[in-house]
Protein backbone atom coordinates (compact mmCIF):
# COMPACT_ATOMS: atom_id res chain seq x y z
CA UNK A 1 0.00 0.00 0.00
CA UNK A 2 1.00 3.28 -0.75
CA UNK A 3 0.26 6.10 1.10
CA UNK A 4 0.01 9.63 -0.78
CA UNK A 5 -0.39 13.28 0.45
CA UNK A 6 -1.20 16.20 -1.66
CA UNK A 7 -1.00 19.64 -0.08
CA UNK A 8 -3.82 21.62 -1.66
CA UNK A 9 -6.92 21.24 -3.78
CA UNK A 10 -6.73 23.31 -6.64
CA UNK A 11 -6.41 21.80 -10.27
CA UNK A 12 -2.94 21.09 -9.57
CA UNK A 13 -3.97 18.88 -6.43
CA UNK A 14 -6.71 17.18 -7.98
CA UNK A 15 -5.30 15.92 -11.56
CA UNK A 16 -2.27 14.90 -9.32
CA UNK A 17 -5.08 12.85 -7.56
CA UNK A 18 -6.46 11.87 -10.48
CA UNK A 19 -2.70 10.99 -11.66
CA UNK A 20 -2.34 8.65 -8.63
CA UNK A 21 -5.47 6.52 -8.66
CA UNK A 22 -4.71 6.14 -12.36
CA UNK A 23 -1.55 4.89 -11.48
CA UNK A 24 -1.94 2.60 -8.42
CA UNK A 25 -5.75 1.95 -8.05
CA UNK A 26 -7.04 0.23 -4.93
CA UNK A 27 -3.06 0.27 -3.79
CA UNK A 28 -3.43 3.76 -2.64
CA UNK A 29 -4.41 5.78 0.04
CA UNK A 30 -4.49 9.44 -0.90
CA UNK A 31 -5.34 12.45 1.50
CA UNK A 32 -5.36 15.72 -0.12
CA UNK A 33 -5.28 18.47 2.23
CA UNK A 34 -6.48 22.41 2.44
CA UNK A 35 -6.36 25.39 4.57
CA UNK A 36 -10.11 26.20 3.66
CA UNK A 37 -12.76 23.75 4.25
CA UNK A 38 -13.55 23.84 0.99
CA UNK A 39 -11.89 22.50 -2.21
CA UNK A 40 -11.01 23.55 -5.84
CA UNK A 41 -8.58 26.32 -5.19
CA UNK A 42 -8.18 29.26 -7.90
CA UNK A 43 -11.29 27.34 -9.74
CA UNK A 44 -13.69 28.55 -6.54
CA UNK A 45 -11.54 31.89 -5.82
CA UNK A 46 -9.55 32.96 -8.79
CA UNK A 47 -11.16 32.32 -11.92
CA UNK A 48 -13.58 35.07 -12.30
CA UNK A 49 -16.74 34.95 -11.34
CA UNK A 50 -18.48 35.62 -14.93
CA UNK A 51 -16.36 32.71 -16.07
CA UNK A 52 -18.99 29.70 -15.40
CA UNK A 53 -17.58 27.51 -17.92
CA UNK A 54 -14.44 27.31 -16.72
CA UNK A 55 -15.12 26.15 -13.13
CA UNK A 56 -17.23 23.49 -14.48
CA UNK A 57 -13.94 21.64 -14.59
CA UNK A 58 -14.58 21.28 -11.01
CA UNK A 59 -17.00 18.57 -11.73
CA UNK A 60 -14.18 16.72 -13.31
CA UNK A 61 -12.34 16.65 -9.77
CA UNK A 62 -15.25 15.34 -8.12
CA UNK A 63 -15.30 11.88 -9.83
CA UNK A 64 -11.44 11.55 -8.38
CA UNK A 65 -12.68 12.99 -4.83
CA UNK A 66 -15.90 10.78 -4.19
CA UNK A 67 -14.99 7.05 -2.72
CA UNK A 68 -12.58 6.00 -0.14
CA UNK A 69 -8.90 6.02 -1.60
CA UNK A 70 -8.98 9.62 -2.15
CA UNK A 71 -9.91 12.08 0.82
CA UNK A 72 -10.11 15.40 1.50
CA UNK A 73 -9.02 17.12 4.11
CA UNK A 74 -9.93 20.54 4.47
CA UNK A 75 -9.53 23.04 7.57
CA UNK A 76 -6.29 21.84 8.01
CA UNK A 77 -3.06 24.31 7.89
CA UNK A 78 0.06 22.48 6.46
CA UNK A 79 3.02 24.62 8.45
CA UNK A 80 0.73 25.33 11.54
CA UNK A 81 -1.76 22.33 12.43
CA UNK A 82 0.96 19.58 11.25
CA UNK A 83 4.77 20.48 9.70
CA UNK A 84 5.41 19.13 6.72
CA UNK A 85 8.10 17.08 7.85
CA UNK A 86 5.50 15.37 9.99
CA UNK A 87 3.70 14.70 6.92
CA UNK A 88 6.98 12.82 5.19
CA UNK A 89 6.95 10.81 8.24
CA UNK A 90 3.56 9.78 7.99
CA UNK A 91 3.48 9.38 4.00
CA UNK A 92 5.44 7.64 1.57
CA UNK A 93 5.07 10.95 -0.49
CA UNK A 94 4.06 14.72 -0.24
CA UNK A 95 3.42 16.39 -2.86
CA UNK A 96 2.85 20.37 -2.71
CA UNK A 97 -0.10 21.79 -5.09
CA UNK A 98 -0.22 24.72 -2.97
CA UNK A 99 -0.57 27.08 -6.24
CA UNK A 100 1.07 30.79 -5.96
CA UNK A 101 -1.59 32.79 -3.83
CA UNK A 102 0.41 35.94 -2.62
CA UNK A 103 1.04 38.86 -5.31
CA UNK A 104 4.31 39.72 -6.74
CA UNK A 105 4.82 42.67 -4.94
CA UNK A 106 4.87 46.14 -6.74
CA UNK A 107 8.20 47.73 -5.72
CA UNK A 108 7.91 51.40 -6.14
CA UNK A 109 7.56 54.14 -4.07
CA UNK A 110 4.20 54.70 -2.61
CA UNK A 111 3.06 51.28 -3.17
CA UNK A 112 1.65 50.99 0.63
CA UNK A 113 -0.50 53.63 -0.21
CA UNK A 114 -4.57 53.04 0.94
CA UNK A 115 -6.69 51.75 -1.92
CA UNK A 116 -3.38 50.21 -3.86
CA UNK A 117 -4.26 46.47 -3.73
CA UNK A 118 -2.27 43.33 -5.26
CA UNK A 119 -4.51 41.31 -7.95
CA UNK A 120 -4.40 37.76 -5.31
CA UNK A 121 -6.69 40.61 -2.71
CA UNK A 122 -8.97 41.78 -5.16
CA UNK A 123 -9.57 39.03 -6.81
CA UNK A 124 -10.38 37.26 -3.40
CA UNK A 125 -12.36 40.03 -2.07
CA UNK A 126 -14.77 39.43 -5.29
CA UNK A 127 -15.10 36.20 -5.45
CA UNK A 128 -15.37 35.67 -1.71
CA UNK A 129 -12.05 34.06 -0.30
CA UNK A 130 -12.35 33.86 3.42
CA UNK A 131 -8.90 36.35 3.90
CA UNK A 132 -9.79 38.87 1.80
CA UNK A 133 -13.66 39.22 2.34
CA UNK A 134 -13.15 42.44 4.38
CA UNK A 135 -10.85 44.12 2.35
CA UNK A 136 -13.23 46.95 1.17
CA UNK A 137 -12.12 48.55 -1.72
CA UNK A 138 -12.92 52.23 -1.66
CA UNK A 139 -14.53 52.87 -5.40
CA UNK A 140 -15.90 56.13 -4.82
CA UNK A 141 -13.34 57.86 -6.71
CA UNK A 142 -13.31 57.89 -10.80
CA UNK A 143 -10.31 56.50 -12.10
CA UNK A 144 -9.21 53.35 -11.52
CA UNK A 145 -5.50 51.89 -12.81
CA UNK A 146 -4.90 48.19 -13.33
CA UNK A 147 -1.25 47.22 -14.16
CA UNK A 148 -0.38 44.47 -15.68
CA UNK A 149 -0.90 42.96 -19.25
CA UNK A 150 -2.65 39.66 -18.86
CA UNK A 151 -5.73 37.95 -18.11
CA UNK A 152 -6.15 38.56 -15.21
CA UNK A 153 -5.81 42.44 -15.45
CA UNK A 154 -8.95 41.92 -17.72
CA UNK A 155 -10.62 40.15 -15.29
CA UNK A 156 -10.37 43.19 -12.75
CA UNK A 157 -11.25 45.77 -16.11
CA UNK A 158 -13.72 44.05 -16.78
CA UNK A 159 -15.01 43.08 -13.36
CA UNK A 160 -15.64 46.90 -12.00
CA UNK A 161 -16.99 48.06 -15.65
CA UNK A 162 -19.89 45.58 -15.84
CA UNK A 163 -23.20 46.54 -14.59
CA UNK A 164 -25.62 44.82 -12.31
CA UNK A 165 -27.79 43.05 -14.67
CA UNK A 166 -24.21 41.35 -16.64
CA UNK A 167 -23.39 39.46 -13.41
CA UNK A 168 -26.61 37.53 -14.01
CA UNK A 169 -25.81 33.73 -13.65
CA UNK A 170 -22.37 34.52 -11.75
CA UNK A 171 -20.80 33.63 -8.58
CA UNK A 172 -19.86 36.62 -7.42
CA UNK A 173 -20.56 37.69 -3.91
CA UNK A 174 -23.06 39.42 -2.46
CA UNK A 175 -20.77 42.44 -0.59
CA UNK A 176 -18.72 42.86 -4.10
CA UNK A 177 -21.92 43.20 -6.02
CA UNK A 178 -23.01 45.51 -3.75
CA UNK A 179 -20.08 47.90 -3.54
CA UNK A 180 -19.78 47.38 -7.29
CA UNK A 181 -23.65 48.87 -7.55
CA UNK A 182 -22.21 52.07 -5.99
CA UNK A 183 -18.56 52.30 -7.44
CA UNK A 184 -18.36 55.65 -9.43
CA UNK A 185 -15.67 54.52 -11.76
CA UNK A 186 -15.77 56.09 -15.07
CA UNK A 187 -12.04 55.78 -16.65
CA UNK A 188 -10.23 52.41 -15.93
CA UNK A 189 -6.41 52.77 -17.65
CA UNK A 190 -4.63 49.54 -18.01
CA UNK A 191 -0.80 49.57 -17.80
CA UNK A 192 1.71 47.56 -19.52
CA UNK A 193 5.62 48.13 -19.84
CA UNK A 194 5.90 47.22 -23.07
CA UNK A 195 3.81 46.78 -26.49
CA UNK A 196 0.78 45.56 -28.23
CA UNK A 197 3.18 42.50 -30.04
CA UNK A 198 4.17 41.24 -26.31
CA UNK A 199 0.58 41.26 -24.89
CA UNK A 200 -0.38 38.44 -22.64
CA UNK A 201 -3.90 38.55 -22.82
CA UNK A 202 -6.04 36.43 -24.98
CA UNK A 203 -8.18 36.49 -27.79
CA UNK A 204 -11.48 35.25 -26.17
CA UNK A 205 -10.85 37.44 -23.16
CA UNK A 206 -9.52 40.49 -24.98
CA UNK A 207 -13.01 40.10 -27.20
CA UNK A 208 -15.03 40.47 -24.16
CA UNK A 209 -14.26 44.07 -23.57
CA UNK A 210 -16.40 44.44 -27.06
CA UNK A 211 -19.67 43.49 -25.17
CA UNK A 212 -20.02 45.33 -22.41
CA UNK A 213 -22.96 47.23 -21.75
CA UNK A 214 -21.30 50.17 -20.27
CA UNK A 215 -18.00 50.19 -21.02
CA UNK A 216 -15.91 50.98 -23.99
CA UNK A 217 -12.35 49.76 -24.88
CA UNK A 218 -9.86 52.56 -26.20
CA UNK A 219 -6.43 51.89 -28.01
CA UNK A 220 -4.29 54.70 -29.40
CA UNK A 221 -3.38 53.71 -33.03
CA UNK A 222 0.34 55.51 -31.87
CA UNK A 223 0.57 52.63 -30.11
CA UNK A 224 0.11 50.44 -32.35
CA UNK A 225 3.43 49.10 -34.77
CA UNK A 226 3.15 48.49 -38.55
CA UNK A 227 0.29 46.13 -39.93
CA UNK A 228 2.60 44.00 -41.52
CA UNK A 229 4.74 43.02 -38.71
CA UNK A 230 1.64 41.24 -37.26
CA UNK A 231 3.06 38.44 -39.49
CA UNK A 232 6.07 37.23 -37.34
CA UNK A 233 3.68 36.63 -34.17
CA UNK A 234 2.41 33.70 -33.19
CA UNK A 235 -1.19 33.05 -34.08
CA UNK A 236 -2.70 33.69 -30.40
CA UNK A 237 -0.93 36.68 -30.23
CA UNK A 238 -2.01 37.53 -33.76
CA UNK A 239 -5.29 37.57 -32.60
CA UNK A 240 -5.10 39.60 -29.64
CA UNK A 241 -3.13 42.19 -31.57
CA UNK A 242 -5.38 42.26 -34.37
CA UNK A 243 -8.60 43.13 -31.54
CA UNK A 244 -6.14 45.89 -30.26
CA UNK A 245 -6.53 47.25 -33.65
CA UNK A 246 -10.42 46.96 -33.53
CA UNK A 247 -10.43 48.47 -30.38
CA UNK A 248 -8.36 51.42 -31.80
CA UNK A 249 -10.62 51.55 -34.81
CA UNK A 250 -13.66 52.23 -32.76
CA UNK A 251 -15.27 55.83 -33.49
CA UNK A 252 -15.28 58.36 -30.82
CA UNK A 253 -19.12 58.77 -30.85
CA UNK A 254 -19.31 54.78 -30.09
CA UNK A 255 -16.88 55.73 -26.67
CA UNK A 256 -19.18 58.31 -25.95
CA UNK A 257 -22.45 56.36 -25.57
CA UNK A 258 -21.23 54.33 -23.13
CA UNK A 259 -19.88 56.00 -19.56
CA UNK A 260 -16.53 53.74 -18.73
CA UNK A 261 -13.36 54.05 -20.47
CA UNK A 262 -11.19 51.26 -20.56
CA UNK A 263 -7.87 52.82 -21.75
CA UNK A 264 -4.79 50.32 -22.66
CA UNK A 265 -1.39 52.75 -22.18
CA UNK A 266 1.16 50.55 -23.30
CA UNK A 267 4.82 51.56 -23.07
CA UNK A 268 4.03 52.58 -19.42
CA UNK A 269 6.23 51.44 -17.10
CA UNK A 270 5.07 52.50 -13.01
CA UNK A 271 7.66 54.24 -11.45
CA UNK A 272 6.01 55.84 -8.42
CA UNK A 273 2.68 56.20 -6.53
CA UNK A 274 1.39 59.22 -5.54
CA UNK A 275 -0.84 59.68 -2.63
CA UNK A 276 -2.29 62.33 -1.07
CA UNK A 277 -3.27 61.62 3.20
CA UNK A 278 -1.59 57.96 3.10
CA UNK A 279 -4.80 57.51 -0.07
CA UNK A 280 -3.59 56.72 -3.48
CA UNK A 281 -4.02 60.20 -5.92
CA UNK A 282 -2.17 58.90 -9.07
CA UNK A 283 0.83 57.19 -10.82
CA UNK A 284 3.78 58.56 -11.85
CA UNK A 285 4.52 56.47 -15.22
CA UNK A 286 8.03 56.48 -17.80
CA UNK A 287 7.49 56.16 -21.21
CA UNK A 288 9.35 53.04 -22.38
CA UNK A 289 10.14 51.53 -25.63
CA UNK A 290 10.77 47.82 -26.39
CA UNK A 291 14.36 46.64 -27.29
CA UNK A 292 15.35 42.83 -27.85
CA UNK A 293 12.07 41.95 -26.13
CA UNK A 294 12.70 44.33 -23.03
CA UNK A 295 11.33 47.28 -22.03
CA UNK A 296 13.82 50.17 -21.55
CA UNK A 297 12.92 53.54 -19.82
CA UNK A 298 13.13 56.83 -22.26
CA UNK A 299 13.24 59.32 -19.56
CA UNK A 300 9.77 61.15 -20.30
CA UNK A 301 7.57 60.74 -17.31
CA UNK A 302 3.89 61.27 -16.76
CA UNK A 303 0.85 61.16 -14.12
CA UNK A 304 -1.99 59.20 -14.62
CA UNK A 305 -4.80 59.68 -12.42
CA UNK A 306 -6.05 57.02 -9.73
CA UNK A 307 -8.76 56.43 -6.68
CA UNK A 308 -7.69 52.79 -6.98
CA UNK A 309 -4.78 50.77 -8.17
CA UNK A 310 -4.87 47.21 -8.97
CA UNK A 311 -1.46 45.46 -9.56
CA UNK A 312 -1.88 42.21 -11.80
CA UNK A 313 2.23 41.59 -12.04
CA UNK A 314 2.36 38.05 -10.87
CA UNK A 315 2.26 35.69 -8.02
CA UNK A 316 3.96 33.90 -5.87
CA UNK A 317 3.92 30.52 -3.71
CA UNK A 318 3.93 30.59 0.00
CA UNK A 319 6.72 29.04 1.67
CA UNK A 320 6.87 26.46 4.35
CA UNK A 321 9.21 26.28 7.23
CA UNK A 322 12.44 23.31 6.15
CA UNK A 323 11.44 23.52 2.19
CA UNK A 324 14.22 24.71 -0.10
CA UNK A 325 12.41 28.14 -1.81
CA UNK A 326 13.76 29.56 -4.64
CA UNK A 327 13.28 33.40 -4.30
CA UNK A 328 13.63 34.23 -7.67
CA UNK A 329 11.36 32.52 -9.37
CA UNK A 330 8.62 32.50 -6.39
CA UNK A 331 7.98 28.75 -6.27
CA UNK A 332 10.00 26.05 -3.83
CA UNK A 333 13.07 24.70 -5.58
CA UNK A 334 12.65 21.87 -7.28
CA UNK A 335 14.00 19.11 -10.13
CA UNK A 336 11.64 18.45 -11.68
CA UNK A 337 9.42 18.12 -9.05
CA UNK A 338 11.56 16.90 -6.67
CA UNK A 339 12.22 18.96 -3.79
CA UNK A 340 13.79 16.30 -1.10
CA UNK A 341 13.41 12.49 -0.73
CA UNK A 342 9.87 11.85 -0.07
CA UNK A 343 8.55 15.52 -0.54
CA UNK A 344 7.71 16.30 -4.63
CA UNK A 345 5.89 19.83 -5.84
CA UNK A 346 3.62 20.91 -8.86
CA UNK A 347 1.61 23.09 -10.49
CA UNK A 348 2.51 26.63 -9.84
CA UNK A 349 4.45 25.68 -6.77
CA UNK A 350 6.94 23.63 -8.97
CA UNK A 351 7.11 25.97 -12.19
CA UNK A 352 5.57 29.57 -11.11
CA UNK A 353 2.59 31.03 -11.93
CA UNK A 354 2.69 29.91 -15.47
CA UNK A 355 0.42 28.24 -18.12
CA UNK A 356 -3.29 27.29 -18.06
CA UNK A 357 -5.89 25.28 -15.82
CA UNK A 358 -5.39 22.34 -18.21
CA UNK A 359 -1.13 22.78 -17.65
CA UNK A 360 -1.74 21.63 -14.14
CA UNK A 361 -2.98 18.01 -16.03
CA UNK A 362 -0.23 16.48 -17.53
CA UNK A 363 1.84 18.12 -14.81
CA UNK A 364 0.27 15.64 -11.91
CA UNK A 365 0.25 12.78 -14.10
CA UNK A 366 4.40 13.61 -14.80
CA UNK A 367 4.88 13.88 -10.82
CA UNK A 368 3.21 10.62 -10.17
CA UNK A 369 5.41 8.75 -12.82
CA UNK A 370 8.43 10.14 -10.46
CA UNK A 371 6.97 9.47 -7.67
CA UNK A 372 6.14 5.79 -8.47
CA UNK A 373 10.17 5.60 -9.51
CA UNK A 374 11.08 6.80 -5.96
CA UNK A 375 8.65 4.47 -3.42
CA UNK A 376 8.23 1.74 -5.56
CA UNK A 377 5.29 -0.58 -3.76
CA UNK A 378 5.07 1.86 -0.30
CA UNK A 379 6.22 1.30 2.81
CA UNK A 380 5.36 0.50 6.10
CA UNK A 381 4.18 3.81 6.81
CA UNK A 382 1.45 4.60 8.75
CA UNK A 383 -0.25 7.52 6.05
CA UNK A 384 -3.93 8.52 7.09
CA UNK A 385 -4.51 6.33 10.07
CA UNK A 386 -1.50 8.64 11.57
CA UNK A 387 -2.50 11.12 10.50
CA UNK A 388 -6.42 10.68 12.07
CA UNK A 389 -4.29 9.99 15.47
CA UNK A 390 -2.59 13.08 15.45
CA UNK A 391 -5.84 15.45 14.39
CA UNK A 392 -7.73 14.09 17.34
CA UNK A 393 -4.76 14.48 19.82
CA UNK A 394 -4.56 18.23 18.92
CA UNK A 395 -8.07 18.75 18.39
CA UNK A 396 -8.28 19.24 14.62
CA UNK A 397 -11.85 19.32 13.24
CA UNK A 398 -11.71 17.80 9.75
CA UNK A 399 -13.82 18.90 6.70
CA UNK A 400 -14.28 16.08 4.41
CA UNK A 401 -15.63 16.25 0.81
CA UNK A 402 -19.17 15.31 2.08
CA UNK A 403 -18.86 17.79 4.70
CA UNK A 404 -18.12 19.80 1.08
CA UNK A 405 -21.05 19.17 -0.68
CA UNK A 406 -23.51 20.10 2.20
CA UNK A 407 -21.79 23.28 2.51
CA UNK A 408 -22.13 23.59 -1.41
CA UNK A 409 -26.00 22.18 -1.13
CA UNK A 410 -26.47 25.42 1.54
CA UNK A 411 -24.70 27.95 -0.82
CA UNK A 412 -27.03 26.56 -3.72
CA UNK A 413 -29.90 27.14 -1.41
CA UNK A 414 -28.94 31.03 -0.76
CA UNK A 415 -28.30 31.47 -3.94
CA UNK A 416 -29.89 35.47 -5.40
CA UNK A 417 -31.97 34.65 -8.43
CA UNK A 418 -30.11 33.66 -11.44
CA UNK A 419 -26.98 32.74 -9.69
CA UNK A 420 -25.38 29.59 -9.14
CA UNK A 421 -24.27 29.89 -5.36
CA UNK A 422 -24.29 32.53 -2.72
CA UNK A 423 -20.95 31.64 -1.20
CA UNK A 424 -20.16 31.84 2.33
CA UNK A 425 -17.38 34.15 3.06
CA UNK A 426 -15.73 33.01 6.24
CA UNK A 427 -15.30 29.75 8.23
CA UNK A 428 -17.11 29.27 10.72
CA UNK A 429 -19.97 29.94 8.27
CA UNK A 430 -18.28 27.33 5.92
CA UNK A 431 -18.25 24.67 9.07
CA UNK A 432 -21.49 25.57 10.69
CA UNK A 433 -23.21 24.99 6.96
CA UNK A 434 -21.85 21.08 7.07
CA UNK A 435 -24.35 20.08 9.68
CA UNK A 436 -27.13 22.09 8.43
Amino acid sequence: MRHIAIVGSGPAGYYTAEAAVKKWGEDALIDVYDKLPVPFGLIRTGVAPDHQSIKAVSRRYEKTAIGDTVRFAGNVTVGEDITVEELTSLYDAVVLATGAPRDRQLDIDGAGSRNVIGSAAFVGWYNGHPEFAQLDPDLSGKHAVVVGMGNVALDVARILSKSQHEFAGSDIVAHALEALRESNIETISILGRRGPHQIMMTPKELGELLHLDRASPHVDNADLPPLEDDAFLEPGVRKSVTLLRDFAAIPENIHGEKPIAIEFDFFANPKAIVSEGGKVAGVEVERTKVEAGRAVGTGETYSVPADLVVTCIGYRTSPLKGVPFDERAGCFANDEGRILPGLYCVGWAKRGPSGTIGTNRPDGYSVIDIVDQDIGGGSRKRGREGFDELAQTRGLEIVTFRDWQKIEEAEIAAARKGAPREKFVDIDSMIAARGA
